[in-house]
């Protein structure tokens, strides 16, 4: 009887009464889209004109940040050694504010047109087929519509202060992109490009004394012994008052000493060394670093940067790293008084490969 009772039709609708149960337990309902809260510009116009002039105030605060760029840039004037320091400091304060300002202005007026002005209703889109047609003239309402809800047609003001405010915003990186190249305008010069003509000679010249940086010691061939590693630059550079930084910066060579019978000389350079004294341009032919770690019995010099790596046995040879250009060599002699001189200018342009390097010119 109770093996009846549990099998009857009053149990069986309790079991799919309890199934039911169970199921909705686990079911996740779609909670639709929250209901739209409209914001004060959606139903006060004085709001939204509100909100419409302080977005044209932030496009044209960075107007002005753009214009304090350029007064700092060309009003203050271009940076020399003998500049005040007060100058520089003035001029990057009006560099920094103005680039910051220029940028500053455009993001955050459009984040606040966006925010006070654009519709911010939401919808769901569902998907449909391709056609090609139809999927034009859906892209082409499309862009209607987003030019509809930016109201950029309705407010006149919005749209000119974020045309202007757009528009001057990247001459600020055209100008200092165009700095990178400040040439001579010579017509012997006119033709090069980047300023290659600035790393394609240095001071160094014929009869140059090489002196110790920072002393300013002239070297005798007899005070360098195998082994020794010297930081040296043209004795021409010394008292010198204009460019003397970036002068210093591409002249700059290491001075070593091997054993005359470990080098591999290459023809044409066979009297480039004295007596196994060596000199190579010090800046990596990688990106320009210093080139400033030298191992004595490896005869290796290694760049810090980035771990390249010249053998001075194969005229710097690149042997390990990024490098793929061996470091330019300056040809040296002896004066009558036994001082160690340049026989000229480098050969080849120092600094990295990617400028161009033509033995001939």
């Amino acid at each position: 009887m109770s093996e009846h009772r549990q099998g009857g039709p009053e149990d069986s609708g309790a079991v799919e009464r309890a199934g039911h149960v169970e199921q909705g337990k686990y079911a996740i309902d779609n909670p639709g889209l929250p209901p739209h809260r409209p914001r004060l510009a959606d139903e006060d116009p004085r709001a939204a004109k509100r909100a419409e002039r302080q977005v044209s105030v932030l496009f044209v605060l960075s107007i002005l940040g753009t214009l304090t760029f350029f007064i700092g840039y060309f009003v203050v004037g271009q940076i020399g050694p003998d500049t005040p320091f007060s100058t520089i400091r003035l001029q990057n304060t009006l560099l920094g504010l103005g680039t910051a300002f220029s940028m500053l202005g455009i993001g955050v007026g459009i984040v606040h047109w966006a925010k006070t002005l654009m519709p911010d209703h939401e919808w769901v889109e569902e998907r449909h087929e391709i056609r090609t047609e139809e999927d034009r003239q859906i892209a082409e309402g499309m862009i209607n519509d987003i030019l509809d809800e930016s109201q950029i047609k309705r407010r006149p003001l919005l749209r000119n202060t974020l045309i202007g405010a757009i528009a001057l915003a990247p001459l600020p990186a055209v100008a200092i992109f165009r700095d990178l190249d400040n040439t001579d305008n010579r017509s012997d010069l006119a033709e090069e490009n980047f300023g290659v003509e600035r790393l394609r000679h240095t001071i160094w010249d014929e009869g140059v004394r090489l002196v110790r940086d920072p002393s300013g010691t002239p070297i005798k061939a007899s005070d360098v012994a195998i082994g020794n590693a010297m930081h040296v630059i043209p004795e021409s550079l010394l008292g010198r008052t204009h460019d003397k930084l970036n002068q210093k910066a591409k002249s700059v060579v290491l001075l070593m000493r091997l054993n005359p019978e470990s080098l591999q000389i290459s023809e044409g350079r066979e009297d480039w060394n004295v007596d196994g004294i060596v000199a190579y341009s010090k800046i990596c032919t990688h990106v320009g670093c210093p080139v400033a770690l030298y191992e004595q019995h490896t005869h290796h010099l290694l760049c810090p940067c980035h771990q390249s790596t010249f053998d001075l046995t194969q005229e710097c040879k690149v042997i390990f790293g990024p490098a793929s250009h061996a470091l330019p060599q300056l040809p040296i002699t002896v004066d009558e008084e036994g001082f160690l001189v340049a026989q000229s200018d480098f050969h080849e342009p120092v600094g990295p490969v990617y400028w161009e390097r033509d033995p001939n010119r």
